[in-house]
């Protein structure tokens, strides 16, 4: 089994003494039924699973009254099911419960019975479009957690990177000293395989066992396929099309040097009036993430964010490039990248900060200045600048300049590096793959 932090939010959720049914949110095939499974038999004597999308007669059970009594007696019909039910030691699983909205329902009086713990997981929860909504959505009574696809230190995890080599780069980004030659170079190149691989787990597992880029965008592209029939089967009928012109057109709207999501990129003469709800569909499916633009680049950025002027990046890496043309993997792989290359890699720093569970923001004035990201870190305002490689960046040595004005003391510079100060001491220089240690808010 693959490594997952989602364990430790589990066993957290486990040992909280006011805890309440949990719902694990997350894109089709990220690993929550895995996840929830393993962590499942291993922490209670008893386990009751429950699939509504492979067993829509399980249903039936939720149909009535929702007293638990009720529902166990009705799921104890089904001699398919394995249930025992013993107070504080029996687990029931909902998995796919977007599928029964009534098992949604439910989670209210399964806390207020208090004698069992329920785990539900859904992939398309509140998106628009999608099958019944519950009859009464269980406010106060349930616990959200969202799951995304593998981040990249799992990815490293899986790659046989260990908790000590992690350490030492925490250490050198504290302390601002160059990572180990040997280290440096292992990791750089695992950050271009993360770059093409993405963090979708059967993806991830088979590179590891196979390490096969071929088989591994098979699997990426029969994914995107999934997803390309969710929207044509679940989303609203008069959407179906044009959620799919929106989607397609994330690989086109990237490339342009103002990466600004424009409605006619989609499609010539559309407009936001009928494309942001078919956008937001997309966006609350899990498949893709929003970077809005700041008023301000200042804290606190939620406060400064604008609404309907944003860019927006695949939710994993492997996936952009999967969407790409054959050969693209290895082109990544190898550096042989052009233009495009700042939009694979802006969207790779993307994916490991809204992994993190950062919100993303940016800087763009109409004079063309623009700070690829801005994000919260030791409790400023902290821009951050992507390069595929090396250069300049001249909006943040302009920003930099002027402190009256924007507020922002330092910069951070991801490239081809090894960790380094510029020469004033305004912008501290790491290599891409430290990204995902900016933990510190």
């Amino acid at each position: 089994m693959l490594k997952r932090k989602i364990e430790d939010k589990l066993k957290a959720w486990k040992h909280s003494k006011k805890r309440k049914p949990l719902i694990l949110k997350g894109v089709r095939q990220c690993g929550k039924t895995s996840s929830v499974l393993e962590f499942a038999h291993a922490n209670y004597e008893h386990v009751i699973y429950l699939n509504f999308f492979q067993h829509p007669e399980y249903k039936d059970a939720f149909a009535g009254g929702l007293d638990v009594d009720g529902i166990l007696l009705q799921l104890s019909a089904f001699g398919s099911l394995d249930a025992k039910y013993v107070p504080g030691k029996t687990l029931l699983v909902f998995d796919e419960i977007q599928d029964c909205p009534d098992a949604r329902t439910s989670l209210k009086f399964f806390k207020e019975d208090g004698r069992y713990d329920v785990i539900g997981t859904g992939s398309l929860l509140g998106v628009s479009g999608y099958g019944k909504m519950p009859r009464s959505v269980p406010v106060g009574s349930e616990t959200i957690i969202d799951m995304y696809p593998m981040d990249f230190e799992e990815f490293l995890w899986a790659n046989g990177i260990q908790d000590g080599h992690i350490e030492l780069l925490r250490q050198c980004l504290k302390t601002e000293t160059a990572v180990p030659a040997a280290l440096h170079t292992r990791m750089r190149e695992l950050l271009l395989q993360y770059a093409v691989v993405g963090g979708m787990p059967e993806v991830v597992a088979d590179f590891v066992e196979n390490k096969n880029l071929r088989d591994a965008i098979a699997i990426q592209r029969d994914l995107i396929r999934s997803y390309e029939d969710d929207m044509v089967k679940y989303a609203p009928k008069e959407d179906k099309t044009h959620i799919l012109e929106c989607f397609n057109s994330i690989p086109r709207q990237l490339a342009k040097e103002n990466k600004k999501f424009q409605y006619s990129v989609v499609k010539k003469g559309s407009t936001s009036a009928r494309y942001s709800g078919c956008l937001k569909w997309i966006e609350d499916a899990g498949i893709i993430t929003r970077c809005r633009n700041l008023n301000l680049p200042e804290l606190p950025l939620e406060g400064n964010a604008l609404d309907d002027s944003f860019k927006v990046y695949m939710a994993d890496i492997g996936l952009l490039i999967s969407m790409l043309e054959e050969g693209t993997q290895a082109d990544v792989i190898s550096g042989r990248l052009y233009g495009y290359k700042g939009a694979i890699f802006e969207n790779l720093i993307a994916d490991i900060l809204h992994k993190m569970g950062r919100k993303l923001y940016y800087y763009r004035k109409d004079s063309g200045m623009e700070l690829d990201f801005v994000t919260r870190y030791a409790g400023e305002a902290v821009p951050l600048e992507v390069k595929a490689v090396s250069g300049n960046a001249k909006s943040l040595r302009t920003v930099l300049k002027n402190t009256d004005k924007y507020h922002i003391r330092q910069g951070i510079k991801l490239g081809d590096y090894n960790i380094g100060r510029s020469q004033d001491q305004s912008v501290l220089t790491l290599p891409h793959y430290m990204a995902f240690l900016l933990t510190d808010f």
